[in-house]
């Protein structure tokens, strides 16, 4: 499907009969954005703890036909050994997968009372100097064991990775991916980011179709989106609304969350059960998102397994010393 492809709207030609016509579709609002590859959705499974949860999301994905693109971890580098960095690495490079660490510490995990809050305080942003440069250890650390792809959840972390890029002391090809719980909510924010080095952006599962067109009015960036969000994310459930947000969206990361589901960050082994049997159900909500494109017409224009690059993206002019 390319962005102008209109899909056929969901029950259009029964209600047509009955005299409910269906809203117009207005081909302005289509993006005329694209991955490089030429595709415009890739998909993309979070919460992939550990070796484990990976391997039952390798399973699972080969069982049920889904295509996998990227997964990410939310608990962080620091919460894996390099044994256990250096074997999901390699079994993601074998299916041309894209691992996806986060970068920690947080400021919800650190003794920052206001992140426990009402006004949840600086939230997930890294506190003071120490935080800031164990977020660079956790990525010289797992780029130095495979990983090319970094969460993280703070605008000084960004600038400071794509710094540490831009000087050759990050591997060539690491990419950053903006977090969830930090995400763009209007297109001024969203090209921000994008020029801090963000090279993916999560953006929250609530904003609607006409905010998407209006960040793709200024940004080419991929976008990552929940179409179905963990509980402390909203719980939102967008699957109808597939091929319209990939239309709207485009280049666009579709993930797989889960609502009604136990938080599970940071994990360990007492989550274990929990944490596999929720990976195996995330993949399964992929195959329902990827039968419903189907029929509405809108499977197409996925991007090629293997493909994990965003295209030339726009930057902040990058110093060359303080």
């Amino acid at each position: 499907m390319n962005a102008s492809h209109v899909p056929r709207r969901p029950g259009v030609d029964a209600l047509a009969r009955i005299g409910h016509r269906s809203p117009g579709v207005d081909p302005a609002d289509a993006s005329p954005h694209s991955f490089p590859d030429g595709g415009t959705w890739r998909t993309e499974i979070p919460s992939v703890e550990g070796p484990e949860a990976l391997a039952v999301v390798l399973a699972e994905s080969l069982r049920l036909d889904v295509p996998v693109h990227r997964v990410s971890q939310g608990s962080g580098v620091w919460m894996l050994t390099d044994a256990e960095i250096s074997g999901m690495a390699a079994s993601c490079a074998e299916r041309g997968i894209e691992l996806c660490l986060f970068t920690g510490p947080r400021g919800t995990w650190d003794i920052g009372a206001a992140t426990r809050t009402d006004s949840g305080g600086g939230g997930l942003r890294a506190r003071g100097h120490d935080a800031l440069a164990g977020c660079v250890e956790d990525a010289l650390r797992a780029t130095s064991l495979g990983v090319r792809c970094l969460l993280v959840a703070d605008e000084g972390v960004l600038w400071t990775l794509h710094r540490l890029r831009a000087a050759g002391l990050l591997p060539d090809g690491t990419t950053f991916k903006l977090s969830a719980l930090t995400g763009p909510v209007n297109p001024a924010a969203y090209a921000v980011y994008e020029r801090l080095g963000a090279d993916s952006l999560n953006v929250p599962s609530d904003l609607t179709l006409d905010h998407l067109t209006e960040i793709r009015r200024v940004s080419r960036a991929p976008m990552d989106l929940y179409v179905e969000a963990p509980d402390d994310l909203g719980g939102y459930v967008r699957m109808y609304e597939v091929a319209e947000l990939i239309r709207r969206g485009a280049p666009l990361y579709l993930k797989f969350g889960l609502s009604r589901s136990p938080a599970i960050y940071p994990y360990g082994a007492q989550l274990r059960e929990l944490t596999l049997a929720t990976a195996r159900e995330r993949v399964r909500r992929g195959r329902l998102a990827l039968d419903l494109l189907a029929r509405h017409g809108a499977d197409g224009g996925m991007s090629p397994l293997g493909s994990r690059l965003p295209g030339p993206l726009r930057r902040f002019p990058v110093p060359e010393g303080d």
